[in-house]
């Protein structure tokens, strides 16, 4: 596999806040549970820094934890490498194939059928239409959804979008894998059957950045991590470091 990396220089995302009412009560109010994260755009407008001035380099065999509190800023990082997100200012610079598994609902049509899904949501994490019929039968067979396979994904619990998404996004080998913490939930039992197959796919990926509470699960599957705090980095460097460090706040 060829040398990847991903890299961000500097990085800025603000999201606007519309309807505001009483601007001084409810930028009072959002100052309370924002850490003073309130400022004005050159529009006169009301906006939220979610991430402040982040720099940082993943190279291959790199398994980076994203960790922090609620509102942090974990996932909004995720969507600004996927390219979701565009940053005010800055830069993201990827060299290889992003593999979103962060957005349980990402590239699907509630309207098709399971088949057609699976194809949609390959073409959108950049496989080969060919490659995609290939894999069809293997994917159908692991989602366990039987005849539900032919039926509008609306009628699909959530459970059974999970079991879709992510036979679809770990039935290939990643180069830069972007994770949220939904694939560590659903049934026992699929989860118990699909262990084997997300430990593959973290081995098969070059780079790995995950975003999770679950600390344990952070230290087993990543060499570093980075600390968010408020939208800003707290710290940045191995996993075991950065951990203990976050953890040990979270006793205070």
């Amino acid at each position: 596999m060829s040398e990847t990396a991903l890299g961000l220089d500097r990085v800025y995302v603000s999201f606007p806040i519309y309807q505001t009412g009483s601007r001084s009560l409810k930028k009072n109010l959002l100052s309370l549970g924002s850490a003073g994260r309130i400022a004005r755009d050159a529009n006169d407008h009301i906006t939220i820094d979610a991430l402040r001035n982040i720099s940082l380099k993943i190279e291959t065999g790199d398994r980076l934890a994203l960790v922090g509190a609620n509102g942090a800023g974990k996932t909004t990082l995720l969507r600004v490498m996927a390219g979701i997100y565009e940053p005010i200012s800055g830069t993201v610079t990827v060299e290889g194939r992003i593999s979103p598994m962060f957005d349980i609902g990402l590239g699907m049509d509630m309207d098709l059928n399971g088949y057609d899904n699976i194809r949609l949501r390959g073409l959108l994490l950049g496989l080969p239409s060919a490659q995609i019929e290939k894999l069809m039968s293997e994917i159908a067979e692991f989602t366990e959804l039987g005849d539900y396979l032919n039926m509008p994904v609306r009628t699909y619990s959530s459970g059974m979008i999970l079991r879709l998404t992510f036979s679809v996004a770990t039935s290939f080998r990643p180069e830069i894998l972007l994770m949220d913490e939904w694939i560590l939930a659903g049934d026992g039992g699929f989860l118990a059957k699909a262990e084997g197959r997300i430990n593959a796919l973290i081995s098969n990926a070059s780079i790995l950045v995950l975003a999770s509470h679950n600390l344990k699960v952070c230290r087993k599957w990543c060499n570093k991590a980075l600390w968010l705090n408020n939208g800003e980095i707290q710290a940045f460097g191995s996993s075991a470091d950065v951990i203990d460090a976050f953890e040990a706040t979270m006793k205070v």
